[in-house]
């Protein structure tokens, strides 16, 4: 299974915020969307991430913050990215091995769509279940 086969079962919306938009702001859109990161983007080209770990570190240093500082300030420029091609495996372990729990995916640099943990969890439970009918099946001769 690969990331383009998980995008178009969930689909490609991601909820972005441009540089300059504020943090009180971009925590009122995590919330409003029930989400837990913002990729920070210009006309679908990424330029970092900020996810509610990232803001709750930021307010338990300074509270005033919030007010005072943008996205732009604050985001992770170095961003994890998958692309389509990239397999489940893969993602699991570039996940895995850098401790994140959003991947957006690019394709020739523009944003395509984003993963959580939970639709990497949601697509290996998936497959291990399929895995599991076929065994089952082969074993009591229905295949």
């Amino acid at each position: 299974m690969k990331i383009r086969d998980i995008l178009r079962d969930k689909g490609f919306d991601v909820v972005t915020a441009p540089p300059q938009f504020g943090l009180l702001d971009a925590m009122r859109l995590l919330v409003k969307h029930n989400i837990g990161s913002l990729v920070v983007a210009e006309d679908r080209s990424v330029l970092g991430i900020i996810t509610e770990r990232d803001i709750l570190r930021i307010g338990a240093e300074d509270p005033q913050h919030f007010r005072s500082k943008s996205v732009g300030e604050v985001m992770t420029k170095d961003v994890v990215v998958g692309v389509p091609d990239d397999t489940l495996d893969y993602v699991m372990e570039i996940m895995s091995q850098n401790r994140i729990r959003h991947l957006p995916v690019v394709d020739d640099g523009w944003l395509e769509g984003i993963l959580s943990i939970g639709d990497v969890v949601n697509a290996l439970r998936t497959r291990v279940e399929a895995e599991n009918r076929h065994l089952r099946d082969y074993i009591t001769g229905k295949a």
